[in-house]
């Protein structure tokens, strides 16, 4: 993965603000990482530093209505709002750490989760389509149309004018990278 670009524009800020999914996306492939890696540092855990970084983008785009240009920029914005989610969470976890003590009960450490958040259908798209800009070419125009057209294999091969058999090497592949790269922010330690 490579580490986010540190240039930020006002025409990102103001775009973000008005509600532009594009702006989203570049927020979200620019400073997932940091927030993810900061989020792992004060969590040490894996599927909650996911959580926290999921969480922090969903908040971020639900009320970015609160975020006002003239006063910051949008990394900033979304470092407090990680700042918060974090502790949030510490105080959570404490909380949750006091009751367990009071009530003389020993608790197992929590494995896996068993069902994921609910995550907007914005934010769904956005880690798609940055993880979809990854992938070279044909692989990307393959796996658009099999997700947003939603064509069977044949009919990609005859709309890229490719073999079949290059179709499905090329869906196989790109979904198992896919699911390597999305298992990384799903994965517990």
């Amino acid at each position: 993965m490579t580490p986010p670009s540190t240039e930020w524009t006002s025409q990102l800020d103001a775009e973000f603000s008005a509600g532009d999914e594009a702006a989203l996306a570049v927020a979200y492939r620019r400073l997932s990482p940091l927030v993810f890696t900061v989020a792992l540092r004060s969590m040490d855990d894996r599927a909650v530093a996911a959580d926290i970084t999921q969480d922090v983008f969903v908040r971020a785009w639900r009320f970015r209505d609160s975020f006002d240009p003239r006063f910051g920029t949008v990394p900033a914005w979304i470092l407090g709002i990680s700042r918060n989610v974090i502790l949030d969470n510490l105080a959570a976890r404490s909380r949750q750490n006091q009751v367990v003590a009071r009530s003389g009960a020993v608790v197992e450490p929590e494995g896996p989760r068993g069902h994921a958040r609910e995550v907007d259908a914005v934010t769904d798209r956005v880690v798609l389509d940055s993880e979809l800009d990854l992938l070279g070419e044909p692989q990307r125009s393959i796996l658009r149309l099999a997700f947003y057209e939603d064509l069977t294999h044949q009919q990609i091969a005859q709309r890229l004018e490719l073999p079949l058999g290059t179709v499905k090497s090329h869906i196989r592949r790109s979904l198992a990278h896919l699911r390597s790269r999305l298992g990384e922010w799903n994965a517990t330690p």
